[in-house]
């Protein structure tokens, strides 16, 4: 029904969440880098989940990162494909996407972790929801172009596409092991159900030209 709760929109405003995102993933930053404990507690590990019942950690380690490099590209990317996205589905929706998609991310990868023996991992980084941005950037903004590395020119479903493919290559040969690929492929498959489910939009015809 399109009156009902799952797909009834917000009031559009735009209050820069994307920016305030990002100040709290860098005062997390802080934090972990003067008391490196707080990662503990902080990062998605499921011993901690299961036996110490620490399930803000589904929440909490989207905000945790385990360096500058890893802190300063994933803000980058949000900060280039976060803003867009949020100025066009307004500011609620955007908060709502961010945290349904990293959320549901850091499940499904604790449900594979744990179902595979995987139990002194600790998951932690905004990866996840940064992966899911990406891939609504694409859906909104399929005909734009974006210059990877600041060189090559590349429409955004073929960016999105091949990071896609990267991921799934990473994860079945192992290449880059200490990379959480998993958690960046539900990001992109939560994205996709979400404008499905929420917005009642078949991403393969907005990143195909079907539309």
């Amino acid at each position: 029904m399109n009156n009902s709760i799952i797909q009834r929109p917000f009031r559009y405003q735009y209050s820069n969440w994307c920016l305030y995102i990002i100040i709290i993933n860098v005062a997390v930053f802080l934090a972990t880098y003067l008391h490196r404990d707080y990662l503990t507690y902080l990062s998605m590990n499921p011993l901690n989940v299961i036996h110490r019942h620490m399930y803000w950690q589904f929440v909490t380690y989207m905000f945790a990162h385990a360096n500058v490099n890893h802190l300063f590209f994933n803000m980058l990317g949000l900060f280039f494909f976060g803003t867009m996205v949020e100025r066009s589905m307004g500011s609620k929706e955007f908060l709502l996407f961010y945290m349904t998609c990293g959320i549901l991310a850091g499940i499904f990868s604790f449900v594979v972790y744990e179902s595979t023996g995987y139990y002194r991992v600790f998951l932690l980084g905004a990866s996840g929801a940064l992966f899911a941005v990406m891939l609504a950037y694409a859906i909104i903004y399929p005909d734009s172009t974006v210059y990877l590395m600041g060189i090559v020119p590349l429409k955004a479903p073929v960016l999105v596409l091949g990071y896609t493919a990267i991921e799934i290559f990473s994860q079945i040969t192992g290449y880059q092991s200490g990379v959480a690929h998993l958690t960046h492929l539900g990001g992109f498959a939560f994205a996709f159900l979400y404008f499905v489910v929420r917005f009642r939009v078949n991403p393969v015809d907005r990143l195909f030209g079907r539309r």
